[in-house]
């Protein structure tokens, strides 16, 4: 009896050890999985970095007035030679999208024509055009940078137009508080513009550019 007595004793404490281990392997694994996450995290973070701008930033620097094309209403292109372009997002706006099916873009966005419209004229009808770029790029390795057209903020006068919403409640001031303050004071004195936000088209267009040739 006192060898059973003894035999029973020891069982309660090997199913101990035996949870110990199970619980030491299963804290490992955890502790393995969350580093994982933390360096995949990281690793997206690095992605994320901004392009820091290789040419000259925080000034204003003349543009040739022939060197100037207009994409859409908030991307300029400047040609400033036969081999050097370079493409301007322009911070403080987001303007109605046109057509570009390269970019899952296969039709105009309402009042798209119109915002690219605005800039084309804006731009034909300056006598002084100046850019001011931010210090970094964007993901797209364009330039961000506000343009100046006699003096006056594109950016400000396209939202007063009612051809833009103004971006400044989501990425920021982006290095220019100055700035953003008056394209804020305009958006809010023009009101809402009469066609959808169109980072609401763009993602209905990728959308359906997804799901096309899906039954």
């Amino acid at each position: 009896m006192a060898r059973r007595l003894e035999s029973r004793s020891h069982a309660p404490q090997k199913e101990i050890a035996l949870n110990r281990r199970h619980l030491g392997s299963a804290s490992c694994i955890v502790a393995g999985l969350a580093a994982l996450v933390m360096l995949t995290v990281d690793s997206r973070a690095q992605d994320r970095k901004p392009n820091p701008q290789t040419r000259p930033f925080g000034q204003r620097i003349a543009v040739p007035l022939q060197s100037l094309t207009v994409d859409d209403g908030d991307t300029f292109v400047i040609a400033w030679a036969a081999t050097d372009t370079e493409v301007v997002r322009i911070l403080g706006i987001d303007t109605p999208e046109t057509k570009h099916p390269q970019h899952n873009l296969p039709e105009d966005q309402e009042m798209g024509p119109e915002a690219r419209a605005y800039a084309q004229g804006a731009a034909a009808f300056t006598q002084k055009i100046e850019l001011v770029r931010a210090n970094t790029k964007d993901p797209y390795g364009r330039t961000l940078g506000y343009f100046y057209f006699d003096d006056l903020n594109y950016s400000v006068a396209v939202v007063t137009a009612h051809l833009a919403y103004e971006s400044v409640s989501h990425y920021g001031d982006n290095g220019f508080p100055d700035e953003a303050k008056a394209i804020l004071a305009a958006a809010q004195k023009a009101g809402k513009p009469p066609f959808e936000p169109p980072y609401e088209f763009r993602k209905r267009m990728r959308e359906a550019a997804s799901g096309a040739g899906k039954p």
